[in-house]
């Protein structure tokens, strides 16, 4: 599968661009390589397609926000469709039809259409929650869930509206000052889809669908975030009138580790040693995502020296590289000391080696941290 271009380029505004300007890049997009200029043009037909699914995440807010913080990933469905994908020239016009001027003229409907086009219905999109543990999110993971959802009846049938002769449109001719004017309407006896129902088995509703649950699985890719939400094309309550399917929105919640601290691709443990290790030095064993690994304590280390494992974090939801893991040392002070414990500890607390003496090799937590991150 070719990859995707910026939806930014796509459209040849930046990022910082005004919903107007916006608006306005993807009008002249449409009018350029719309298929009544563009008859037969299958390259035109796709950048007209590319547009319409750029503008279609760019024009909306949530959607705009989730794609400038994860990019494609994070409005695209489960493995890519999104937009473009999962619908077609009949949907573009549906949702944006408005962009071409409305239906009075130019380009406003379908192909060869004009002004008498069917309005598809769109149903509306579902909600669901996934939890992931971390391990999941390193790795990415498929999940079978059921969904209660709105779908088109078994044995309903549809036919052409009696009022528009299925066009979804009625026109009218009226007597002006000007001379007859014929101007065209949403058929009032099928909303403009152009269908009425046929036959209807018993539990249907009055737009042909009934409730069913259905298994849906999900391809969730790795790297994902806490409160990252997806969208699977053409998975939600099925359009009324045999119309299109709307989206099933997944969002992410991310379990919390019971040892590992998530921050963004990179993870963090408290590791806890007692004197005798931070000072003779030691091998201690610590939990990663995947399993344990072993790392050396070197003799004299004081506490909140950390630690890195290079590549043991979390994989970019964008491909961008994986995260590290770090280590925070932490010196255990012992408590309720025996006697023989304390007499032990009496002989050296005079001891010179005992003695606090920074020499200014010891660094602070933010210096640590910027040195961490400059490796």
């Amino acid at each position: 599968m070719s990859q995707k271009r910026d939806y930014y380029e796509v459209l040849g505004v930046s990022r910082n661009a005004t919903a107007p300007e916006i608006k306005k890049a993807y009008r002249k997009l449409a009018l350029k390589y719309h298929p009544d200029k563009n008859p037969d043009d299958t390259a035109a037909e796709d950048k007209f397609k590319e547009a319409a699914e750029a503008y279609e995440v760019l024009a909306n807010d949530q959607k705009k926000q989730r794609y400038d913080q994860f990019g494609h990933a994070g409005v695209d469905g489960s493995g890519g469709g999104g937009f473009g994908g999962g619908m077609d020239m009949d949907d573009i016009f549906s949702q944006f039809g408005d962009i071409f001027g409305g239906g009075g003229g130019g380009f406003g409907g379908r192909r060869g259409g004009g002004s008498t086009r069917q309005r598809t219905a769109r149903g509306t999109n579902l909600r669901v929650k996934i939890k992931l543990t971390l391990d999941e999110v390193a790795d990415g993971v498929k999940k079978k869930i059921r969904v209660n959802k709105l779908v088109n009846a078994t044995g309903v049938t549809f036919q052409d509206c009696s009022t528009c002769k299925g066009a979804g449109r009625v026109n009218r001719v009226t007597q002006t000052f000007l001379g007859a004017m014929q101007t065209a309407t949403t058929c009032p006896n099928c909303q403009g889809t152009g269908k009425i129902i046929d036959k209807k088995p018993s539990g249907a509703d009055a737009q042909g669908l009934e409730r069913k649950e259905e298994v849906i699985e999900l391809d969730i890719p790795s790297g994902v975030e806490d409160g990252m939400q997806l969208s699977v094309s053409g998975k939600g309550n099925a359009g009324p009138f045999d119309g299109i399917a709307g989206d099933l929105l997944v969002v992410i919640e991310v379990k919390e580790h019971d040892e590992l601290r998530r921050d963004g691709q990179n993870v963090h443990y408290e590791a806890f040693i007692n004197f005798a290790d931070a000072a003779l030095g030691a091998s201690i064993e610590v939990p990663t995502i995947k399993s344990r690994a072993r790392i050396k304590v070197e003799p004299g280390t004081q506490s909140g020296k950390m630690l890195r494992l290079k590549g043991k974090g979390l994989p970019s939801v964008q491909n961008y590289g994986t995260g590290d893991q770090f280590i925070h040392i932490n010196v255990w002070t012992p408590q309720n000391l025996s006697k023989e414990e304390q007499e032990v500890v009496e002989k050296f607390r005079d001891s010179e080696n005992f003695h606090p003496n920074p020499d200014g090799k010891e660094k602070g937590f933010f210096q640590r941290v910027k040195d961490m991150f400059s490796n």
